[in-house]
This record gives structure tokens, C-alpha cells and sequence, in this order.
């Protein structure tokens, strides 16, 4: 399936990818910034990476089942990894308001 339409990018070529970064370090945190620099790519437009957050998620969570590491463990990780997930869209929707209001104050 086509992930990125900037890049011409699946998800086969992103879950290779995190898997690739997890067999490095299987508790390092990977963004979708981190997998498109892994991939010697950027991200444009930017609108897929809702979908490549989600990829890495199961990615990641298929690999530590697949290596039966123990399930505190995962559960930890995926909180942070979602927590962090959310604090982005937090951002975002920050910088978004403060230029709506920068555009109607100019």
C-alpha cells in the first residue's frame, strides 16, 4: 500500500525500515522524521505521517511479540511512544492557532 505520495514510499518500505531500527536498539523511540532519514528521504507535504506513527506502532509492537519480550516492558514503551505521539499533535495545533491569530492580527 502507498504510504507517501511525495515520496513514492509503501508500507513494506517503512515496517523494513523499523524493523531495521529496532534490531539496532528494540527500545530506541522512532518517529516518522527518524524513518524517513533512515530511508534518505523527508518528509514534504507531511500528511502521511498520522499513518507512518500508526505504522511504527504496530511495527513495533508485532516485533516485540514475535520476541516474546516481556509484556510490561512493551506496554511501557507503547505508552511513551503514544504519549510523545500525542504531545506532536499538540504541537501542531498550537502552531496552527498562533498563525491564524499572527494572519488576523496583521
Amino acid at each position: 500500500m502507498l504510504v507517501c505520495s511525495c515520496n513514492y514510499i509503501t508500507d513494506k518500505d517503512i515496517k523494513s525500515v523499523i524493523t531495521e531500527l529496532l534490531d539496532e536498539d528494540c527500545w530506541q523511540l522512532i518517529v516518522p522524521a527518524k524513518v524517513y532519514h533512515a530511508m534518505g528521504k523527508r518528509g514534504r507535504c507531511c500528511g502521511c505521517f498520522p499513518n507512518v506513527v500508526e505504522l511504527i506502532i504496530r511495527t513495533t509492537e508485532d516485533y516485540h511479540a514475535a520476541r516474546e519480550t516481556e509484556t510490561a516492558e512493551v506496554v511501557d514503551f507503547m505508552d511513551r511512544l503514544k504519549r510523545f505521539h500525542e504531545e506532536q499533535r499538540a504541537a501542531i495545533q498550537e502552531r496552527r492557532l498562533a498563525s491564524v491569530a499572527a494572519r488576523r492580527a496583521g
